[in-house]
C-alpha cells in the first residue's frame, strides 16, 4: 500500500483540508459528522462486571458511582488537555474532525503534574503532518520506517516519528524528530493512540474521509462559482452601443454633467434611472441576456450530490440539509446513515475514549480516590472494573409517539434496557431520570394530594 497510500497522503491531505475550507459542500459533510457521532461529546456510562467480581449489583452501583463522579472531576477540566484549551468532550470534536480531514491523528498520553490538579494524566494530539519520516531515511534499505510509522522484522508496529514542528510551518526549517515507542517497554501501556480507519493490509497512514470525491468536489465548487459570478453580472444592466463612426463621441448628447456620479472621469459613460439620451447619427443600444440563473444548476448539483452521498454513506438530503421525502423515505434514509454513524462512534469509542478512560481509571485507582480491590493483580478482574459504554447525541425522532412506543415495547420484551433507550432517545441518564421523576411525583402529591 505504500505506493498508493503512504506516498501520496500528504498531498491528499492539504487537497482535502482545502475542500473543507473552501467548498461548502465538503464542510457541511464533515461537520454533519462531527455533530451526528460526537455532537457535545461522547459521555461515560460505567458497567463494572459485578458477577465476574463476585460482589452484588449495588456494590457494582456504588463502585460506577465513584467512577463517575472522579471522571467528571477530570474529563470535565481543561486540566486533562495537554495544551489545557479544551475539555475531554472537546478533544473528543477535535480529534474527529482532524481524523476525517487528514486520515489520521496521534495522541499521546503523557503524565504531567499541575498545580491544583488532582490527576496528572494529559491528552496530548498531534497533528497527522507532523508524524513523518526524519530526513535522510525516506528510503532506507529495510523500508522499516514508512510515513514516520516504524515497525520491526515481524511488521509490528513499534514508534512513531514526531516532528517538533509542523513540516510546513514557519519553524520547519529547523525541525527535529523524536522516537516515540508505540508501547512502554516494562509495562506494555500505550504511549500512543492512532486514529485512523484501515481500508489496505499492510496501512500504517490513514486517507481523508474526502479523497474518493475530492474531484468531484473541487469540480462543483468551481461550478457553483463560475454561477454565482454570471448571476452577478446578469443583474448588471450591461449595453453596447453599435455606430457607424467609431471615432466620435458615444451616446450623443450624454446625462449632464451636474448629474452624474462620476463626472471627473472623462472614461465613463453613464446610465441614468428614467434618463433620456439622445444618440448621436448612426448609433444604437443593444441590451445582453446572459440567460441567468442557469435552470439546469440545480438539477446537475444535485445529481452530483446523490454521487458524493453514495460515496460517503449519507442520504443526499442530510448532505445538504434539504428533506422533501415522505416519512417512511426519510426515516429509511436516517437509518442507513445512523448505520454508518454507528460504525464511526464505535471506533472513536475504542480508539480513543475507551483506552484513555482505562488509562485514567489506573491512576485513579492507583492514587486511591477510586476503590477497586485487585485491579492491578489480574488483567481479567481490571477488565471486570473498566468496562463501559459511551453514548452520543439521540438519533431524534420523525415520528415521538411511533418511536416512543416502539421503545417501550423493546424495554418490556426484553430487546432492550431502559438505559439504552434513555440514551438513544433523549441523550440522557435513565437512572437520574427515575430519580428525577420520583422527587417530581412526590412534590405533586404535596402539591395536590394524589
Amino acid at each position: 500500500s505504500r505506493e498508493d497510500v503512504e506516498d501520496n497522503v500528504q498531498t491528499l491531505r492539504e487537497r482535502s483540508r482545502d475542500a473543507y475550507m473552501g467548498v461548502p459542500l465538503a464542510t457541511g459533510a464533515l461537520k454533519t459528522y462531527r455533530t451526528n457521532i460526537i455532537g457535545a461529546g461522547l459521555s461515560l456510562k460505567p458497567k463494572v462486571d459485578a458477577e465476574g467480581l463476585g460482589i452484588t449489583d449495588d456494590q457494582a452501583a456504588e463502585i460506577e458511582k465513584q467512577i463517575t463522579r472522579e471522571w467528571n472531576l477530570w474529563a470535565d477540566s481543561t486540566d486533562c488537555d495537554a495544551s489545557r484549551l479544551s475539555n475531554f468532550y472537546e478533544l473528543q470534536q477535535l480529534g474527529f474532525l482532524n481524523w476525517m480531514a487528514s486520515g489520521d491523528v496521534l495522541v499521546l498520553l503523557p503524565v504531567w503534574k499541575r498545580a491544583g490538579s488532582v490527576y496528572d494524566l494529559r491528552i496530548n494530539m498531534i497533528e497527522a503532518d507532523r508524524c513523518a519520516t526524519p530526513p535522510g531515511k525516506e528510503y532506507a534499505a529495510d523500508d522499516r520506517i514508512v510515513a514516520g510509522v516504524e515497525r520491526n522484522a515481524r511488521g509490528e508496529v513499534v514508534a512513531y516519528h514526531i516532528a517538533k514542528y509542523h513540516p510546513l510551518g514557519r519553524q520547519g526549517f529547523q525541525n527535529k524528530w523524536e522516537r516515540v515507542e508505540a508501547y512502554g517497554r516494562k509495562t506494555g501501556r500505550r504511549n500512543v493512540l492512532h486514529l485512523m480507519n484501515r481500508e489496505r493490509i499492510g496501512q500504517v497512514r490513514g486517507v481523508p474521509l474526502l479523497s474518493p470525491i475530492l474531484e468531484s468536489l473541487n469540480q462543483i465548487g468551481r461550478y457553483t462559482e463560475s454561477e454565482l459570478v454570471s448571476a452577478v453580472v446578469a443583474s448588471l444592466n450591461t449595453v453596447f452601443i453599435t455606430t457607424e463612426n467609431p471615432g466620435g463621441n458615444l451616446l450623443g448628447e450624454t446625462i449632464p454633467e451636474e448629474e452624474q456620479v462620476d463626472a471627473e472621469n472623462e472614461s465613463t459613460i453613464e446610465l441614468a434611472a428614467g434618463g433620456i439620451v439622445e444618440l448621436a447619427p448612426g448609433e444604437k443600444v443593444e441590451t445582453v441576456t446572459p440567460g441567468r440563473p442557469n435552470t439546469a444548476f440545480d438539477g446537475f448539483v444535485t445529481s452530483i450530490c446523490k454521487q458524493i452521498g453514495a460515496a460517503l454513506e449519507l442520504p443526499p438530503g442530510l448532505l445538504v440539509k434539504m428533506f422533501t421525502s415522505n416519512y417512511s423515505a426519510s426515516r429509511g434514509a436516517l437509518l442507513e446513515a445512523w448505520k454508518t454513524f454507528d460504525m464511526f462512534r464505535d471506533w472513536m469509542c475504542s480508539g480513543f475514549c475507551q483506552p484513555i478512560y482505562e488509562e485514567w481509571l489506573s491512576e485513579a485507582v492507583a492514587k486511591g480516590r477510586v476503590k477497586a480491590p485487585g485491579f492491578f493483580e489480574d488483567p481479567a478482574i481490571q477488565k471486570c472494573y473498566t468496562q463501559a459504554e459511551w453514548y452520543g447525541p439521540s438519533r431524534g425522532q420523525l415520528d415521538p409517539k411511533k418511536e416512543v412506543e416502539a421503545a417501550a415495547m423493546r424495554v418490556q420484551y426484553g430487546f432492550s434496557t431502559g438505559t439504552k433507550e434513555a440514551m438513544e432517545l433523549t441523550g440522557t441518564d435513565f437512572y437520574d431520570n427515575m430519580r428525577t421523576a420520583k422527587r417530581e411525583n412526590e412534590l405533586m402529591k404535596e402539591a395536590f394530594g394524589n
